[in-house]
């Protein structure tokens, strides 16, 4: 497999400067970076994250507006992928690594995925030449992200003109270029099984949950139990400071009998979960208003998010295929012995997401071979960004892999 010539790290007036593309993936914005042209050493490369992204280098910051870098605050603008191309059975395939920063810490979580931001890596590979183009019709691209391990199909379609057909979704102003993602064997992504803790339902706290994991790992509440209709604003949920320390208890609790995770392999401590930025994933949910199957919610943990995250969204619409779940009894779905799609549409604050689950049953056993919804991606800006507090450590590594 030929690889173009990618940019690298450039000196230019005394200054270390390094390639990025900044983009938008669905209702997610941050980096897509070309991984061999950052430092293989873990600590100088999250350096390099910390400087790009504007988060402090150490200790924290709390009330950082990232005024020295290109994050936006929210977990949903503090992300960066790594991104490579490999060789695999079936032809090239691009490879993916997460990295999700916050705005008053320096910690980065590196165990999840994140479908709305991987909606703009096909688009960037296109950009950056790096797979070709045809002339018109599907262009597919096949993902396979580090984190998870989750193989993802990518498709964008060219039209007649050299331009992309493009698509509105929730939460985005007007039209651009269309992404359908294909999860593929989503189930067990993050933890092994479709449900962690092998229940469909436990209580936790007095509260009755569903702990699921498709995509990633997610805690699943009836909004009615928490004293919610899943129906309140953005701003409402997070100024109920009462209603989220009790949602945090629920979510370290099941987190430590979900057995999650840390990059090494290790079990995560309450103390990890309670502090992590990505796992699990929370929601609480609530009967639909406006002709979907049902209406959410949904923690990023630490935060409330201003939408529905596609692989929150999967997650929850495998759910309701799940007997006994509280997504089942509140939005009953079902599979058969044929393997067959299942449309789910969950309304957010941003509107409403539709989702395909392609599922059958294996005696009693739910299968879910993929997982399906369309985004829109964008490339914001194109260049180097000059790092002018790099370290001797960091400028040394760059000038390894200098272009």
């Amino acid at each position: 497999m030929t690889m173009p010539q990618m940019p690298g790290p450039r000196l230019r007036h005394g200054v270390w400067e390094f390639p990025v593309h900044h983009m938008r993936g669905g209702t997610s914005t941050g980096l897509v970076i070309w991984e061999p042209a950052a430092p293989a050493d873990d600590e100088l490369r999250e350096e390099l994250l910390r400087h790009l992204m504007g988060v402090p280098l150490e200790r924290e910051r709390p009330g950082n507006k990232q005024t020295t870098g290109l994050g936006r605050g929210p977990a949903t603008s503090n992300k960066v992928f790594f991104a490579r191309m490999e060789q695999a059975d079936a032809g090239a395939r691009l490879v993916s690594t997460l990295a999700q920063l916050a705005a008053d810490h320096g910690r980065i979580d590196w165990s999840v995925n994140c479908g709305n931001m991987s909606s703009a890596l096909q688009l960037w590979a296109l950009d950056s030449e790096l797979v070709e183009h045809i002339a018109t019709g599907a262009h597919e691209l096949a993902i396979r992200n580090t984190n998870t391990g989750v193989l993802t199909t990518s498709r964008m379609v060219l039209q007649a003109d050299g331009g992309f057909a493009t698509a509105e979704i929730p939460g985005v102003m007007g039209r651009h270029p269309a992404v359908d993602l294909f999860l593929h064997q989503p189930a067990g992504a993050k933890t092994g099984a479709l449900l962690p803790t092998g229940n469909a339902v436990d209580t936790i706290a007095g509260v009755r949950v569903s702990c699921v994991d498709v995509a990633v790992p997610m805690v699943i509440v009836r909004a009615a139990d928490l004293g919610k209709t899943g129906h309140e604003s953005v701003g409402e949920l997070a100024a109920d400071a009462d209603f989220l320390q009790r949602l945090k208890a629920i979510w370290v609790e099941a987190g430590l009998k979900m057995q999650l995770r840390r990059k090494n392999g290790s079990l995560m401590s309450a103390a990890d979960i309670a502090q992590s930025e990505t796992l699990p994933k929370v929601c609480i949910i609530g009967a639909a208003r406006a002709g979907a199957d049902l209406a959410v919610r949904y923690f990023t943990p630490q935060t409330v998010h201003a939408s529905l995250a596609v692989s929150g969204g999967c997650c929850l619409a495998a759910a309701t295929l799940v007997a006994g779940s509280v997504a089942h009894e509140l939005a009953p779905k079902s599979a058969t012995s044929v393997l067959g799609e299942v449309k789910v549409d969950i309304e957010n604050p941003a509107g409403i997401l539709s989702t395909t689950v392609v599922a059958s049953m294996e005696g009693d056993a739910l299968r879910i071979a993929s997982a399906a919804y369309q985004r829109s991606a964008q490339v914001l800006l194109k260049g180097y960004v000059p790092l002018y507090a790099a370290s001797a450590a960091l400028r040394a590594a760059l000038a390894q892999r200098a272009g």
